[in-house]
């Protein structure tokens, strides 16, 4: 099969497509032939060596859509056909013709979109959905602020908040602000011209995938008891408790439940996912500048066959 693999770390020339053996699926796994892969900020950190003691050579990416190819020994929960949509473990694949996976990684891909927007879910949905409703806990009626409101976990991050009945307040450039208010952010706040202590506080939750000086100042707008959710920083120790407030950083979970969920809410029209741009699987170099330079709204998406 075709793959984009890496064969050391670094810049993204280290991105090769080339020929490699179809994976076999052992018992319990599925092989899924994937027909779209989601590109995610944590592939390029991947690719640069960030993340340790990763064997090589690597198949590049984590989520992906496509059909149910082989079905190994044991496995009941699909069947070959089956249109499905996942987030796979690291070196697995996703920047290939076939991958595979357990069946609670998988879950059956939204019916009302194709397998190019299905790609774009996995990561980003579930750093959403896991930051806001297993970390903070966010309900009806609450505010959330969202650092980078307009990038992948952003755009799904604003739309779950809307759901659930949330006053939500995006950071972003000023460029995006119509287009984060379409999806449903109640209040832009343009990060270039404008400092958000300045402008808001007393909040529940504050979701930052942004780190640095703007994870920071967060501290300073949440009311007591409130949570800041982190998808980039770590957490100083002691530092919550001296503040009244709580705090996590989030390593995103491949979970096919909350996957099954977020289907089904797209399946209802309550959201839908981004994507700003689609590419061959042999462009994987370009995808992956193009994410590196953090500031692509909404998600990149690898084309890996024509069927998408």
């Amino acid at each position: 099969m075709k793959a984009i693999r890496i064969h050391e770390f670094g810049g993204p020339e280290v991105l090769k497509y080339e020929d490699i053996p179809d994976p076999q699926p052992g018992p319990g796994e599925i092989r899924i032939k994937i027909i779209a892969a989601g590109v995610n900020p944590m592939d390029w950190k991947i690719r640069r060596g960030y993340i340790s003691s990763l064997p090589l050579p690597m198949i590049m990416g984590l989520d992906v859509a496509g059909t149910v190819d082989i079905v190994g020994k044991g496995e009941v929960s699909f069947k070959p056909g089956d249109e499905v949509f996942a987030k796979v473990g690291i070196g697995k694949g996703g920047y290939a013709e076939y991958t595979v996976a357990r069946a609670a990684e998988m879950a059956r891909k939204p019916e009302s979109i194709g397998f190019v927007e299905s790609a774009a879910i996995p990561t980003a949905g579930l750093a959403a959905w896991q930051s806001l409703f297993d970390l903070a806990g966010l309900e009806k009626g609450q505010s959330v602020l969202i650092h980078g409101a307009a990038g992948g976990v952003g755009t799904f991050a604003v739309q779950f908040a809307k759901w659930k009945g949330a006053y939500v307040i995006g950071t972003a450039s000023e460029k995006n602000a119509e287009f984060l208010k379409s999806i449903g952010v109640d209040e832009v706040i343009d990060y270039k011209n404008q400092r958000f202590e300045d402008l808001v506080g007393n909040l529940d939750v504050v979701l930052d995938t942004i780190g640095g000086d703007t994870f920071e100042r967060s501290w300073g707008v949440l009311k007591p008891g409130g949570f800041l959710v982190t998808t980039v920083a770590s957490i100083p120790e002691g530092e919550p408790e001296k503040r009244g407030v709580r705090a996590k950083s989030l390593m995103t979970q491949s979970d096919g439940k909350e996957l099954a969920q977020i289907a089904s809410i797209i399946d209802e029209r309550k959201i839908k996912p981004i994507v700003a741009t689609v590419l061959p699987m042999a462009d994987a170099q370009k995808a992956h500048e193009m994410s590196e330079a953090l500031h692509t709204r909404g998600k990149i998406v690898l084309r890996v066959r024509e069927d998408s």
